[in-house]
């Protein structure tokens, strides 16, 4: 067993899911995916982003999507059963989540929300999210995500 660092790892561990934890240096200027991208010199399709929003019908979601791409608000409201959605601010994050900015991971969450991975997650053989503290990235096969998160796989991107 892996040593628990984050609740993300713990409960990872709990259900046996494989995943390794890559450390990397925080800038605190910077807390983009495009930083651990180029901190872990990694292909930047690889690196997702976990957001959070709230919905005008089901309250809040989770959304993970490659950290350079931009998420299309009408198809995660779609997808999700709403209206409309929108980015929580920032100064709800933690309290919604029990995870700071920069570091939120879409395992362990204080409540389990409906959560939502990009299709293109499934082209990779590992993908790296936030392991749930700033610094630290969970490596981890898509499917084993998709599983401890519960999460649906749909394409929730804006065409660039």
């Amino acid at each position: 067993m892996k040593t628990a660092m984050t609740n993300a790892a713990r409960i990872l561990d709990q259900a046996e899911i494989p995943y390794q934890i890559v450390h990397y240096v925080v800038d605190e200027g910077d807390l983009g995916a495009g930083h651990v991208t180029a901190q872990l010199g990694l292909d930047p399709r690889v690196v997702f982003k976990t957001l959070v929003l709230r919905g005008d019908r089901t309250g809040y979601l989770v959304c993970i999507v490659p950290g350079e791409e931009e998420l299309d608000l009408k198809k995660a409201a779609k997808v999700s059963g709403n209206k409309s959605c929108a980015m929580i601010p920032m100064k709800e994050l933690q309290a919604v989540t029990g995870y700071p900015r920069g570091g939120c991971s879409p395992v362990g969450m204080k409540k389990r929300f409906p959560t939502f991975i990009h299709s293109t997650a499934l082209e990779h053989p590992e993908i790296h999210v936030s392991a749930g503290r700033r610094g630290l990235q969970l490596r981890i096969r898509p499917g084993d995500l998709i599983a401890a998160a519960g999460a649906g796989v749909v394409d929730i991107t804006a065409w660039r």
